[in-house]
């Protein structure tokens, strides 16, 4: 009896655990079943030697998608990028990027420890660059100035709040450096969260870009992996560079498979991401001390000002953890959450409840 006393106990105890709703990044989603069901059966080869099928199948696809060449499986994001810049680039020059780009700011600075380069970077409003902006900071062509190797944009703009750059904006800056021999690359990490609130194809809005980088474990929900998509020529140049950053992952089609999935099925949710964004939004705006245009939220991700409520990021943050509501400061006094498939629309609304009781 006092056995069974405990174990209804226990039970009760484990119903009242208050679920953890984490806001801090789409990079956190968990594998769906059907991903592992992939992963478990995948059929799988030596990758390095070209022999992986899921991979091949992946990359296939990938480049069908974005209407180019090839493209290649690596770890991360973070190495797309960089083997991208590496190609387009000598030592020696600079790249022009927003200033809160996550090539200059979130990887390492690798940009100068392997391709030898110098940021250039220039504010965007809401971290949108224009041809009108770039153009004034090209380098002259003067013996003693670096010269321009490389424009590279991001969109989404993590850091501008998952800001999306219009259509005929990227195409002109494509256009305009084409012209001069500039070569532009896309951090399209979050590319398909722009495709959805674009309502256009990815293919389209990405066409002009001489590369193209989009990850697979953000809000597409794969557990590993991004693509780097271009030319053939590029891509073939990508496998050496991939190779010497350690980025030969063997039998990877267990990873790919589960991308596959990300990429054919995921996409057409982001929207359920964008509107619990807006959602959140609109709920911030209305609380006293907390500083946010909803209006300008158009994909999953938000940053809002906590200044007026006499909170370090820090602090609130470490509040909202004590709730199980978990969200990233980035600054002093400014806070980001990032919607996506692991959090529904009752797990925001008590987000919200909870940032109204620890603000009040």
């Amino acid at each position: 009896m006092a056995t069974q006393v405990k174990n209804t106990l226990q039970a009760e105890e484990a119903k009242t655990v208050i679920a953890v709703v984490d806001l801090r990044s789409d990079t956190v989603t968990k594998p769906s079943p059907e991903m592992r069901r992939a992963m478990a059966e995948a059929k799988v080869g030596d990758d390095v030697y070209g022999e992986d099928p899921t991979v091949n199948r992946l990359e296939q696809r990938a480049a069908e998608i974005f209407g180019r060449e090839a493209a290649i499986f690596v770890p991360s994001g973070t190495m797309g990028n960089q083997i991208a810049i590496k190609i387009h680039t000598h030592h020696g020059q600079e790249i022009i990027c927003e200033e809160r780009a996550h090539i200059l700011n979130y990887e390492m600075a690798m940009l100068a420890h392997f391709s030898g380069c110098v940021p250039r970077p220039i504010h965007g409003e809401d971290g949108i660059l224009t041809w009108g902006e770039i153009k004034k900071r090209i380098s002259p062509k003067i013996y003693y100035r670096a010269q321009t190797g490389l424009i590279s944009l991001e969109n989404t703009h993590n850091m501008a709040g998952g800001t999306v750059y219009p259509q005929e904006v990227t195409d002109e800056i494509c256009d305009r450096a084409h012209e001069i021999g500039l070569p532009v690359h896309l951090d399209g990490a979050r590319i398909f969260n722009a495709t959805a609130a674009l309502g256009k194809p990815v293919r389209e809005i990405t066409k002009k870009f001489d590369s193209v980088m989009f990850c697979l474990s953000k809000g597409l929900g794969a557990p590993v992996g991004s693509l780097l998509a271009g030319s053939r020529n590029l891509i073939e140049q990508a496998r050496v560079y991939r190779k010497a950053l350690g980025g030969g992952m063997r039998q990877a089609g267990i990873l790919a498979a589960a991308g596959l999935i990300a990429l054919e099925r995921s996409p057409a949710r982001l929207h359920e991401d964008h509107e619990n964004a807006k959602f959140l939004a609109e709920g911030l705006a209305e609380i006293r001390g907390i500083q946010i245009a909803p209006a300008k939220v158009k994909t999953n991700i938000l940053v809002f000002d906590i200044s007026g409520t006499g909170m370090s990021s820090d602090e609130m943050t470490r509040k909202l953890a004590a709730k199980n509501i978990f969200a990233s400061g980035i600054s002093a006094q400014a806070i980001r959450l990032v919607t996506h498939v692991d959090v529904d629309r009752a797990a925001c609304a008590r987000a919200l409840d909870v940032v109204r009781q620890i603000c009040k």
